[in-house]
């Protein structure tokens, strides 16, 4: 992924017309709820005027952060060790997650809203479902008594505003120097911090995701980590990669953000084709 600074070809983001419109996988059927927002130029572009006069590289990331949290959702393409996809991502107002996978064995579609989640959109979920291609669930209440978000663990790896809490925690982050990245000029920044800084650093998140978070960021026993972060003139975020070694493994993941703010629609599936398995914890992402 990181071959995007050199070409663009490689890792343009796509995402298939049945993505977009329900992620398909069987007949065409009628919409089900959808979360979107209506594009707005002004999330989406901020200005020079916005952004902080502080440009030193802490102040640039803090600028980074605002940028992104203003933003609120992004096509994604990602890899997170073995596991890689493409599609929406919305990390506010309200969590919601789109994507169709690569990996094999997996699921083939995701899709997160809120607290209810479906997979599938594919032939061998419909043979197991018996003719509907989406399994359906909630998920669990946890101990504060809240339902849970399924498949936090990867929205909180996938997250940008959780990548620039982190970083911006860090007090000596460092810019490498001015990369082009596809037609466009970005700019390199890099910090170095642990597994447990980062989680630490979410604090919108309950404890029970930053415990979650802290073990998806140190596979292999991995504990310091590099955060090499990619910025567009408009100081959004628009590559983030993750790296660090353990004495079993390591963390090495690329997540690339792009059409920020734009018109984007995550779409539930048809509740026709759809088969309810009701509540379920989703165990901790395989790394």
């Amino acid at each position: 992924m990181g071959a995007r600074r050199r070409m663009t070809a490689g890792v343009a983001v796509v995402l298939l017309a049945s993505v977009l419109a329900g992620c398909g996988g069987g007949p065409a059927q009628p919409p089900g709820p959808a979360a979107s927002d209506p594009p707005s130029s002004a999330s989406a572009s901020p200005s020079d005027a916005d952004k902080p006069t502080d440009r030193s590289p802490h102040g640039v990331l803090l600028s980074a952060q605002l940028a992104m949290q203003t933003a609120r959702r992004a096509k994604i393409t990602y890899r997170l060790g073995a596991d890689s996809a493409s599609g929406l991502l919305f990390w506010q107002p309200k969590t919601a997650l789109q994507i169709k996978r690569s990996t094999p064995g997996a699921a083939e579609q995701l899709i997160v809203m809120d607290t209810t989640a479906y997979q599938g959109g594919d032939e061998a979920t419909a043979a197991r479902l018996g003719g509907r291609h989406w399994e359906k669930f909630t998920g669990a209440t946890g101990a504060d008594g809240h339902r849970e978000v399924p498949y936090a663990g990867l929205v909180d790896l996938l997250s940008p505003v959780a990548a620039l809490a982190a970083a911006t925690a860090v007090g000596d982050p460092r810019l490498v120097g001015e990369e082009k990245l596809d037609d466009s000029t970005v700019q390199h920044y890099q910090v170095t911090t642990t597994a447990e800084r980062y989680a630490a650093a979410q604090t919108q998140l309950s404890e029970a995701r930053r415990a979650g978070l802290r073990t998806a960021l140190a596979p292999g026993g991995s504990t310091v980590l590099t955060l090499d972060l990619w910025l567009n003139d408009k100081d959004q975020l628009v590559e983030l990669r993750r790296t660090g070694t353990g004495t079993e493994g390591g963390a090495d993941d690329t997540v690339l953000y792009s059409d920020f703010g734009g018109a984007l629609s995550v779409q539930a599936p048809a509740e026709a084709d759809t088969s309810d398995t009701g509540t379920r914890s989703v165990p901790p992402l395989a790394r």
